[in-house]
Formats: structure tokens, C-alpha cells, sequence
């Protein structure tokens, strides 16, 4: 039963992702490649069916299979996902009242963001 309710999460999260994606191809905001790429996470430890529709898709898949191959990600969806970590880092440190936390969230901000620069860049199109 618990195994179900797991794999149901990870399906619905899977598919919320899939849907904040594409929502991002067309939102100039909304990054693009970190959805699909929690969306295929989710997809090979819940539902191989979904994965393999989702990295074999004539559009999508492309994005998901350039970060898997190590080719790299888009010069956008790179400067979108720093530009969404620092800002939703900022709005937590300012919320949350321990010091600590702070610290341990400007840490993440930072590692996070050196590995999203570090990528590969994909050629623009």
C-alpha cells in the first residue's frame, strides 16, 4: 500500500513537472529543462512507460536527453534557473527566522548555481 501511494506521488509530481515544462517553452519565466528533468526522475522510479514517452517525445525529449548525454543545457533555461533559484532563496532566507537556516539556504543557492554554470551550454537552435 505504501509502495502505491509512493509511486502515485511520484507520478503526480512526474506530470505537474511534465506540465510546468512545457508551460515554460512558452513562458519566458518559467524554466523549461529542471521540470522535464524532475519529471523524468520521477518517471524512471515510478512508471518506465512515462519515461520512455517522455525522452523518446519529438519535443521534449530533446531536453531531457541533452542533459542525460551530457551535451549540456540551453544558455536560457541556465540563466532562467539561476535567476528562479536566487530569488526564491531570497524570499526564503527573508522568511525564515533562524540564522542558520539562512546560511544553509545561501549555501545550496550557491552550489546549486556553480553546478548549473559548470554544464555544458547547448548551441542555440
Amino acid at each position: 500500500m505504501r509502495d502505491k501511494l509512493f509511486k502515485g506521488l511520484l507520478i503526480t509530481i512526474g506530470w505537474l513537472s511534465v506540465i510546468l515544462g512545457v508551460l515554460g517553452i512558452f513562458l519566458p519565466l518559467l524554466p523549461t529543462t529542471p521540470f522535464l528533468l524532475l519529471a523524468a526522475a520521477c518517471f524512471v522510479r515510478s512508471s518506465p512507460r512515462f519515461y520512455e514517452w517522455l525522452v523518446q517525445h519529438p519535443k521534449l525529449g530533446r531536453y531531457v536527453l541533452a542533459y542525460l548525454e551530457g551535451s549540456g543545457i540551453p544558455k536560457r533555461a541556465k540563466y532562467i534557473t539561476i535567476m528562479m533559484i536566487f530569488s526564491t532563496m531570497s524570499l526564503s532566507i527573508y522568511w525564515v527566522p533562524l540564522v542558520w537556516v539562512k546560511f544553509l539556504l545561501v549555501g545550496i543557492g550557491v552550489c546549486v548555481s556553480i553546478y548549473i554554470l559548470k554544464q555544458p551550454t547547448l548551441p542555440a537552435e
